[in-house]
């Protein structure tokens, strides 16, 4: 589903203020299509058929959760 501005849904601005960073979602977005694509579990209704935008509409729903630590 396009927007009229010619982005892709979910919006990347809906996503950055769920997680900070684009490379901690990409990075969370990509463990997620993996898991979704092998175990072919998804915990929403989705518009997305492929597993990353069904990730990004997981994290977009508030579905994923996952804490980054930095390391000492």
């Amino acid at each position: 589903m396009a927007n009229d501005q010619g982005l892709r849904y979910p919006s990347i601005d809906t996503l950055l203020s769920k997680i900070d960073s684009k490379y901690k979602l990409a990075y969370v977005s990509s463990l997620r299509a993996k898991a979704i694509k092998e175990f072919d579990d998804v915990s929403i209704k989705t518009q997305c058929v492929k597993p990353v935008g069904q990730a990004l509409e997981e994290i977009e729903a508030d579905k994923i959760q996952i804490t980054f630590t930095k390391k000492s």
